[in-house]
């Protein structure tokens, strides 16, 4: 579900509300439909009059910028002369610390991070470090000098810009990183204490990202398989591990030549040892599948759900014939199947009618591409010739690189009574009958007993939250690529990433909360329009004034300040440390 902002006119008065929309497929293709209208203009302004004259607003948000304003004094201004400067970016920044005020993240950096005889508190430079990764991801020296001067942070925090540079938010790196295990512990409890959180199922997945240069004083870069398609770029590894709804529980750091398959016992030990070894179902990848992990979470007595190879289907070619299927939604089927082996395990078919239909586009395109292929490779040396070796070659570079129809072609490289090469090929009919069977097909395993088939796949389906995360990180909080060196500066790095997309996912709670959706994105674009101005009036005795205010909010900000509970202060006080 998404937020659509709306607008109707009216007697000409133009009103502004929004809708919550919500997107569904049909036989026809995706279509949306309206799920709740959220509120109007004129609904808003009296909403927002009605806190204004409350004495006491029952808003959850708490007093952030010092006393009420006091009794209003009226002076007489010259208002030809009245101008706004430095207008700086009020929204986002003032959204994150909402939340990090709410989590109770400054309060624990506090007792993390005590003060010393620093100038700027760590725990100060280590908010700065996080808001800003939420609000524009960038690196610390462009925070400090474009970002932080051109944002309303230093009056939220109290910190001039003056104090802030590139070093120190390198410090305030050094300094946060050894909090990292305190941190997820206090977040974990603290979604808890908010929202009730179930911590039944784990979802584990891995992703990558790269480095720009040579990272020589990192040994964790290495080269390995890329999921950003930089396979000439040392990388490194990142295993998340996020509830149900996708809040984050913890990541490790692995080398960037690991393979998923090994990183499972260490970060399964890693969430037992720090969270407690209580009953949960762990989620997984097929690219975790191995027999030794396997053995491993029977050992221990844990209960999981996982995908399999493609080449696993094989085994249930009998299933896949039946047409004994439950179907789960339109376009989707199941079924239970027992373990061929005999064991204690379940295997889930599974079998979707729009995945059918891609893998066969797939099947078709790549099909193409091979026969044009192999037509080129033999009028080529019909016209030239070629021995059998360079012939061979390039009929194997043509199959891995189509490999997804490699096997529907037999294709014979042979010497012809000139000494040329000859090729000759036919299609495998046999493979092209099992594709037509197995498209659109997968099969999952699990030792959980009393689920049912549809239990099963609702809970292996949850695993693109574990995606949606990494998209977040690398897109929304630029994680990818690292431009740090140095290996705790690489890992710090990743642990600002990973609280931003903790602020991140708590504004997404609060959103489906408040009635918004599952999609916070448009809601921090929204706000983040807002700024901060300094106000300058020359009054009738030649002194001028200075007032630093916020933007008045639109129409479709009002709905969203109000759902979501918070109220825009009308005064900044002025930077003080």
């Amino acid at each position: 579900m998404y937020l659509r902002p709306t607008t109707v006119r009216k007697n000409g008065r133009v009103y502004g509300y929004w809708k919550l929309v919500e997107s569904y497929r049909t036989e026809r293709g995706p279509r949306q439909r309206t799920v709740a209208y959220l509120g109007q203009m004129d609904e808003a302004g009296r909403l927002g009059i009605e806190q204004a004259a409350d004495p006491e607003p029952a808003s959850r948000q708490r007093q952030l910028f010092g006393e009420p304003d006091p009794e209003p004094r009226y002076v007489e201004i010259d208002r030809t002369r009245v101008r706004v400067e430095n207008c700086r970016q009020f929204g986002g920044p003032w959204l994150a610390l909402e939340l990090v005020r709410e989590l109770g993240l400054d309060e624990f950096l506090k007792r993390a991070l005590p003060p010393g005889r620093e100038q700027v508190p760590w725990s100060l430079t280590a908010l700065i470090l996080m808001i800003s990764r939420f609000c524009e991801p960038s690196s610390e020296l462009y925070i400090a000098e474009h970002f932080y001067r051109h944002s309303a942070l230093s009056d939220l925090l109290g910190v001039s810009p003056a104090r802030v540079d590139d070093n120190r938010l390198y410090r305030g790196l050094d300094e946060l990183l050894p909090h990292k295990q305190a941190l997820e512990v206090f977040l974990k409890e603290r979604f808890g204490e908010l929202f009730a959180i179930e911590y039944d199922l784990l979802l584990y997945d891995v992703t990558s990202t790269y480095f720009e240069g040579q990272a020589l004083a990192n040994p964790l870069a290495k080269r390995g398989y890329s999921r950003d398609h930089r396979s000439d770029c040392k990388q490194v590894c990142i295993g998340l591990v996020v509830t149900r709804c996708g809040l984050p529980l913890g990541y490790e750091v692995f080398a960037g030549n690991r393979h998923d398959s090994t990183t499972l016992e260490e970060i399964v030990e890693t969430m037992e040892a720090r969270y407690g070894t209580a009953q949960r179902i762990w989620v997984l990848d097929r690219g975790m599948v191995s027999e030794e992990n396997i053995e491993f979470m029977k050992k221990g007595a844990r209960q999981y759900i996982v995908g399999t190879p493609k080449s696993q289907l094989k085994r249930f070619e009998r299933q896949l014939l039946d047409q004994e299927w439950h179907a789960i939604r339109e376009g989707l089927e199941v079924k239970l199947c027992d373990c061929p082996d005999g064991g204690t395990e379940t295997y889930i078919l599974c079998r979707s009618r729009d995945r059918r239909q891609k893998e066969q586009a797939m099947h078709a395109r790549f099909e193409k591409r091979i026969e044009e292929g192999l037509t080129k490779i033999a009028a080529s040396g019909a016209r030239q010739k070629q021995d059998v070796g360079t012939i061979s070659r390039r009929v194997g570079r043509l199959l891995g690189k189509n490999s997804r129809a490699a096997g529907l072609f037999d294709v014979e490289v042979r010497t012809a009574e000139n000494g040329a090469a000859q090729i000759a090929w036919k299609k495998v009919e046999k493979w092209r009958v099992w594709a037509e069977l197995s498209d659109g097909a997968y099969a999952l395993r699990s030792n959980v007993r009393d689920w049912t088939d549809e239990d099963l796949w609702r809970a292996y389906i949850q695993l693109t939250e574990a995606e949606a995360a990494f998209r977040i990180h690398k897109s929304d909080l630029s994680l990818r690529p690292v431009w740090h060196h140095k290996e705790e500066r690489v890992l710090a790095h990743i642990l600002v990433c990973f609280l931003a997309y903790v602020l991140w996912k708590f504004l997404g709670q609060l959103c489906r909360r408040a009635g918004l959706g599952d999609e916070p994105r448009r809601v921090l674009k929204e706000l983040s329009e807002l700024r901060a101005v300094d106000v300058v009036l020359f009054t009738r005795d030649g002194n001028d004034i200075h007032t630093r205010c916020v933007t008045q909010p639109s129409d479709h900000q009002k709905i969203l300040l109000h759902r979501l509970g918070l109220e825009l202060p009308r005064h900044l006080r002025m930077t003080q440390m």
